[in-house]
């Protein structure tokens, strides 16, 4: 019987796994660190394959930096984690959809590659600017261990590992793209085929981001940068006053792209004329030239003057379909029919059809960040205790752009949480369209960042503390989101009494940590039997069953926010997920009611505790039991009921 392994994919392995289906010549044999054998490629010989010409090295167009490499081998290497949940500082834990992770966002993407590959609609993060005071993740990658911890003196009690990055550093910008890189490769992932991502940031980055995001999406990708007017009064500080951010778009596939606009403006609609079909606007009826050949003359009636398509351009529809459009009054020659033709767009037509309006890339009227920070406000007391957050309003025109149908929407650099509320907001108004969040946040300790901070962020962080303190909360980023959740979500239902009875305003908070296994059930060969003895069990004392549970559902890669339930079966406890997609039995001594219980409902898959069984015959009948009641054959059945 099959163990679970508890540990994330090797990407690395499946990269070479899909490479040896298309060019088996490139797998090869080398020696791993150990000097034992293991598959790899032969670089060379695959350059040669994807070139037509002789590969005999040369120079290449190509974005790279001190540390690219290990960034993408950072990237690709298993982890042995977990998410532990935490029901206690969650809200609506049995029904909520929405997931809030505490953790390091490289990792915590890593455990979600599974669950959520090809599943995500819409991407917004708002990284660290890299402005020369911005903390930003140490990963491992960067520099010996020694040297890190050196430099950054910023861990605490739950190992964050933030630091400053420094324009002083000699590896400022190359720190800044390495931490990215991997994280955007790991995003990817998740996207659905028809998702998209926005990414914030300034001018110190936006060159370099851009080049990665083209590297990471391809460029036939790249939908967009939307500048946006992020304040409005002027700023002496610098020789031009820095008024905006850039958003760049990148879709997952953006033949897929399912992307809408900005809602319809009535103002933009007239009605001179008084047609019954109602207000109206007129849009130009030429096109490019290319892909057609439609050059005919259009006669106005009132005047009979011939018009043609201007210079280069054709008409953008055929003869018998215009002759249509006319006869039913939809093309008129301006407002006073005596100028070139147009057709006629009517309002209620449009706003029927759902149609939107294309969205300018220069975004003026979403908010500032002095409205996100008065939105903080609003909710914590008039407190200011967040320096220059997102609006909601941003947020909310990105999802309606971006996920206009609804889906699931990932935010791994989601610092006050804007991104849970806008979500929120953004599924009040249409509550037929369903959306959740999951947000990932590294727990950074406000009592670090408060020794680090500038002399205009102390206060602010100051603020914050002393908020935590009245509620009794730990000092840290997460803290202050997930208070922010439970607050926004309360005051939005107040405010769409129609909507707030099917809106999900809860959220499932869950914390990364080490692997819930001991060390012994990877490495067995590194103890004696000495050892042995003072292991009474391969699982972790402090884990439970609900640790153990939602750790199954990474390793079978089934969603996080599906609903569940427990029950009693002769003394055992035994959880159903989403009615039978997973049923777990963690008890000690099992008994074979139990199991026979279990396998009376088919469950997709099953899953025990190895201790559970008092011997080897005990788990083969298990098993026997499973064929008993399953029509799936012996092998389907072993791959789907394990043991951990």
């Amino acid at each position: 019987m099959d163990k679970m392994k508890f540990e994330t994919s090797d990407m690395t392995e499946q990269n070479i796994d899909k490479i040896a289906a298309l060019f088996p010549n490139c797998v090869t044999e080398m020696k791993d660190e150990k000097g034992k054998i293991k598959r790899g490629i032969n670089f060379e010989m695959l350059k040669q394959m994807l070139s037509p010409d002789v590969v005999e090295g040369g120079e290449c167009y190509e974005f790279t930096w001190v540390g690219k490499k290990a960034s993408i081998v950072e990237a690709n290497k298993p982890i042995r984690k977990t998410l532990r949940p935490c029901k206690e500082e969650s809200k609506d834990w049995d029904t909520t959809e929405n997931l809030y992770i505490e953790g390091d966002n490289l990792e915590v993407l890593k455990l979600l590659q599974e669950s959520y590959l090809g599943k995500v609609k819409m991407i917004y993060i708002d990284p660290p600017y890299n402005t020369g005071g911005d903390f930003i993740y140490a990963d491992d990658f960067m520099r010996p261990q020694k040297e890190e911890d050196e430099q950054m003196g910023l861990f605490d009690d739950d190992g964050n590992r933030l630091f400053k990055n420094t324009d002083t550093l000699g590896r400022f910008h190359s720190n800044w793209c390495s931490m990215m890189y991997s994280r955007l490769m790991l995003a990817r992932n998740l996207l659905a085929d028809d998702g998209v991502i926005f990414i914030s940031i300034d001018e110190n980055e936006a060159a370099n981001l851009k080049k990665l995001s083209d590297e990471i999406f391809g460029t036939q990708n790249f939908v967009s940068n939307i500048i946006w007017q992020s304040r409005t009064s002027i700023s002496n500080d610098y020789e031009v006053s820095l008024n905006h951010n850039q958003t760049l778009i990148y879709a997952k596939n953006r033949d897929s792209l399912i992307f809408a606009g900005d809602p319809l403006d009535p103002n933009d609609y007239i009605n001179p004329d008084n047609d019954p079909r109602g207000p109206w606007k007129l849009v130009p009826l030429d096109a490019n030239h290319a892909g057609g050949n439609t050059i005919y003359p259009i006669i106005n009636p009132n005047t009979n003057i011939a018009y043609y398509p201007p210079n280069g351009r054709i008409w953008a529809y055929n003869k018998n379909t215009m002759d249509k459009l006319m006869a039913d009054g939809r093309i008129k020659f301006g407002l006073n029919d005596n100028s070139s033709p147009k057709r006629k767009l009517f309002y209620n037509e449009r706003l029927a059809k759902g149609d939107t309006q294309t969205p300018s890339s220069l975004l003026m009227n979403a908010g500032t960040t002095r409205d996100g920070t008065e939105e903080i406000m609003e909710l914590f007391d008039g407190k200011k205790i967040f320096d220059y957050p997102k609006p909601v309003e941003l947020i909310d025109r990105l999802i309606q752009y971006g996920a206009p149908n609804g889906g699931i929407i990932l935010d791994f650099f989601s610092g006050s949480a804007t991104t849970a509320q806008a979500t929120i907001k953004t599924g009040a108004k249409d509550n037929r369209k369903k959306y959740s969040f999951i947000l990932v946040q590294i727990n950074e300790n406000l009592d670090i960042c408060l020794q680090k901070a500038t002399s205009s962020a102390k206060q602010t962080i100051k603020n914050a503390i002393e908020f935590l303190d009245g509620l009794g909360y730990k000092h840290t980023i997460s803290e202050i989101a997930k208070e922010r959740i439970r607050r926004a979500g309360e005051k939005i239902k107040s405010e769409n009494p129609t909507a707030a009875q099917s809106l999900d305003v809860g959220f499932r908070v869950l914390k990364l940590d080490e692997t819930n296994m001991n060390d012994v059930y990877y490495s067995p060969d590194e103890y004696d039997q000495g050892k042995l003895k003072g292991l009474e069990s391969n699982i972790k004392e402090d884990r439970s069953d609900l640790d153990l549970l939602f750790g199954c559902l990474l390793e079978w890669g089934l969603p996080l926010s599906l609903p569940y339930k427990s029950w009693e079966i002769d003394g055992c406890t035994v959880h159903n997920y989403n009615d039978g997609d997973l049923i777990a039995c963690f008890d000690e001594n099992i008994s074979e009611s139990v199991v026979k219980a279990i396998a009376k409902r088919k469950p997709l898959r099953a899953v025990f505790r190895d201790s559970g069984f008092a011997s080897s015959p005990d788990k083969i009948n298990m098993l026997e039991i499973f064929k008993l009641y399953m029509p799936e054959d012996a092998d389907e059945i072993i791959k789907r009921v394990k043991v951990l």
